[in-house]
């Protein structure tokens, strides 16, 4: 494997801290790749797009088969935030119309209500219980000037997805149970916050009950292609697939295969969650159920879960190790102690890390990998991988069966991601915006 952030990144220590592990077991059937092992679709990577596709192909009666290097989820499906909700590329409205026009905005835009709606489907037809929360997402302004921009915000928002935001003014967030140093909010009422871990399990047990194959510990070292398909190696044996699909995302390595190769762009993403909390702390600092981010370049997202404890995270981190890890525990406990001042002595026992993905037109990709017939992909789902990387797994699904998509498959999701230069070090294109974010404090 060929990675751009060390060894360490890839390994047990940015997880070690994550909450979501001890609220959820993954079926523990899923045993290692040994021998020689046949599958008419082979799946590298065990998250959101992978098991998303396993289940929708398995569903239709195919041989298929994931492998996934460590446990399933152990990426960024499970230990992201958990926020369910629109999103999925980094564009500006101004640039998106400008690349698109209209249609293809509009096309977009209703691609992310309808990955939600996918979401919200799988968890009631398989009975996934992901102790799901709030009516939509709030964005809190941390500026008189952003309150501003959510207010110019609303009537596009309308426009766009034919939703109606609700505006809350400043005065009136502490008896919306929204205390902290805010200038008013908005409201987009549209998603849900879900517990990952328990939304992967429900999918890799659904999965498996249609026969999908799912092994764990199983990293590809390499893709051999064969005349009929590939053969995808592992330490201890080997998958022959006619069709493949990688599904790996932040966690992608430039070699598997060499298509991949700075098409991506992994960045840090910063978790904490609290002990649990009594009635009256709550009360002394957040107590909505609502999903909440703020309106920054280094946002900062957060959200109370049913159990009574604070989720809290944010964005940035360039470097990856023990001491780094520590470093950035401690920025992002001053940043939950200074919007949440009240809260200044409660323990966070839980602390992690992990890749969100980016690509560097800000768009995702969902779909075949040019000159590998058969070959698929999906990636670069800018920190809202739960909602829009579930739904490209089902997309791929589709494309692997030749099947023109049902669900809405805009231009941008189908457009060749170009690469950037400098190998391992084009994370080093980070610098400048995280310096800026820092400098104006946005």
């Amino acid at each position: 494997m060929r990675r751009i952030y060390p060894s360490y990144t890839y390994g047990a220590g940015p997880r070690a801290g994550c909450y979501w592990p001890k609220t959820e077991s993954i079926p523990p059937e899923c045993e290692s790749v040994t021998g020689s092992v046949d599958a008419d679709v082979g799946i590298i990577g065990a998250g959101f797009t992978g098991l998303n596709a396993a289940l929708a192909l398995a569903r239709a009666g195919i041989s298929v088969a994931v492998m996934e290097a460590k446990d399933v989820g152990f990426g960024a499906s499970g230990r992201n935030g958990g926020f369910c909700c629109l999103g999925g590329a980094a564009l500006s409205r101004k640039a998106l119309l400008r690349r698109y026009g209209a249609a293809g905005a509009a096309a977009w835009y209703r691609t992310e209500v309808a990955a939600i709606d996918h979401v919200r489907a799988l968890l009631k037809q398989h009975e996934i219980d992901a102790d799901t929360h709030s009516n939509g997402e709030t964005v809190l302004a941390h500026s008189p000037g952003s309150m501003a921009h959510l207010r110019a915000d609303c009537a596009a928002i309308e426009t766009d997805y034919g939703i109606t935001p609700r505006l809350i003014e400043a005065e009136a967030l502490a008896a919306e149970g929204m205390k902290g140093a805010f200038h008013g909010a908005m409201t987009i009422p549209h998603g849900f916050g879900l517990n990952p871990m328990k939304y992967l399990a429900g999918l890799a047990r659904a999965a498996r009950v249609a026969n999908a194959r799912i092994y764990s510990h199983s990293p590809v070292l390499q893709i051999e292609t064969l005349r009929d398909g590939y053969l995808l190696h592992s330490p201890q044996g080997a998958l022959r697939c006619k069709q493949l699909i990688v599904a790996t995302n932040g966690y992608s390595s430039e070699d598997l295969p060499n298509w991949m190769a700075g098409r991506f762009l992994p960045a840090q993403s910063n978790v904490l969650v609290t002990r649990q909390l009594t009635p009256e702390e709550i009360n002394l600092g957040w107590s909505s159920d609502q999903m909440a981010y703020d309106h920054r370049f280094f946002l900062h997202y957060f959200r109370l879960l049913p159990e009574g404890r604070m989720l809290f995270g944010m964005r940035g981190g360039l470097r990856s190790s023990t001491q780094a890890d520590r470093q950035t525990l401690t920025t992002t406990r001053r940043h939950f102690e200074t919007m949440f001042p009240d809260w200044a002595d409660i323990e966070t026992p839980y602390a992690w890390n992990g890749l969100l993905c980016l690509t560097p037109d800000l768009e995702p990709y969902c779909g075949a990998i040019p000159e590998m017939p058969g070959a698929f992909a999906a990636f670069g789902f800018h920190g809202n991988g739960v909602a829009m990387g579930s739904y490209a797994g089902a997309i791929l699904a589709d494309l692997v069966q030749d099947r023109t998509p049902k669900r809405s498959y805009p231009a941008m999701m189908k457009n060749l991601p170009r690469r950037l230069p400098m190998g391992r070090f084009r994370r080093l294109a980070l610098v400048p915006p995280y310096l800026w974010g820092a400098v104006t404090g946005g």
